[in-house]
């Protein structure tokens, strides 16, 4: 009788059956929930902390690398002028490219400086205060440098004094927050300055390519040609270095555990910084090396001339560089994505 239906102990090896199956299927049901929420808890966890940047230390030798390069450069060229004119015109034409090596040179010694300070401490003032500090030791070094190899006039104090204010500036860039962004913009414009220095070998060939000829409009058209040439390239390998360092740092920050890799908006400035940095250049250019492009540019009609060809050139190339560099970084990103019906099978 015991066991019938309806019986006392019937009742229990049927509750049993039926509650074990229920059981399974609330925790089947509820295992994935539990996953995403734990998984979104250690993502929103992780996003307090930004993700470290990687070979800081590489980084800040070849910046620095690249700025004495330039500096030495520079002094051969002007060495080289039979008369203070022509040095006064070579040391025009040569200020960006210094600026530029100085601007990227303090940032990267900066972060190289500001990283281990970060990992140490959340104190973001102490941060921008080793970076600031490392910037200005760049740049006073490079001013020392000036001075001493150098012809002490005019144009070596301004050539000096605009360096080491760019070093400074770039000191003060690599105090952000964000490292990996600040690296990946590091990486990006030095490996664009590089390429701006490199492709000077293929000017001539693509001079011809575009149809220079001997009248005045087609040298125009295909100089137009080449620089738009130069710009593009320059562009898409920003994006492509600054994707390429910034998913190195996700990785890391991934297999590390300890932040959270960069997301889409981080890659949208690291394309864009190498132009944006350019463009920086520019303005330190226009301020702090003024009176040297006066000078040169009160030379002669042609020098003036010159000065205004060559200043509009370098800020369409900062701004193609910016766009194509911007656009280039988001696309890699975006394409590295699964599609939403992907995530949801």
């Amino acid at each position: 009788m015991s066991n019938e239906p309806g019986g006392p102990t019937a009742a229990q090896p049927d509750q049993s059956d039926t509650a074990d199956p229920g059981a399974d299927d609330r925790s089947g049901a509820a295992g994935p929930d539990a996953d995403d929420q734990s998984g979104a808890a250690g993502d929103h966890l992780d996003a307090s902390r930004p993700a470290p940047a990687p070979a800081t230390t590489a980084l800040a030798l070849l910046a620095t690398g690249w700025l004495a390069a330039m500096l030495w450069s520079t002094r051969e060229a002007i060495s080289s002028a039979t008369a203070g004119v022509t040095a006064v015109s070579l040391s025009a034409f040569a200020l960006p490219g210094v600026i530029s090596a100085a601007l990227v040179a303090g940032a990267a010694v900066g972060l190289a400086a500001g990283e281990p300070v970060a990992r140490r401490t959340e104190r973001v003032t102490l941060r921008f205060a080793v970076a600031i500090g490392a910037g200005l030791l760049v740049g006073l070094l490079a001013a020392l440098a000036i001075d001493l190899s150098y012809a002490g006039d005019v144009t070596t104090r301004t050539i000096a004094g605009t360096t080491a204010a760019a070093a400074v500036i770039g000191g003060a860039l690599a105090g952000a927050r964000n490292g990996a962004v600040v690296g990946a913009v590091v990486a990006a414009a030095l490996g664009t300055l590089i390429f701006v220095v490199a492709f000077s070998v293929a000017r001539d060939p693509l001079f011809n390519l575009f149809g220079a000829g001997d009248s005045q409009q087609s040298l125009v058209n295909a100089a137009s040609w080449v620089s738009r040439t130069e710009s593009l390239l320059a562009g898409l390998i920003a994006g492509g270095l600054a994707f390429g360092y910034l998913t190195w740092a996700r990785r890391r920050a991934v297999r590390d555990g300890g932040a959270a890799g960069p997301r889409w908006p981080a890659y949208l400035v690291a394309g864009a910084g190498p132009g944006l940095l350019l463009l920086l250049s520019e303005v330190i250019i226009r301020i702090g090396g003024r009176s040297l492009i006066d000078l040169a540019a009160a030379l002669s009609e042609a020098d003036a001339v010159a000065q205004t060809s060559l200043g509009t050139s370098r800020v369409d190339n900062a701004i193609w560089v910016l766009f194509v560099g911007a656009l280039t970084a988001v696309v890699s990103f975006g394409r590295t994505l699964g599609a939403p019906a992907d995530d949801e099978a």
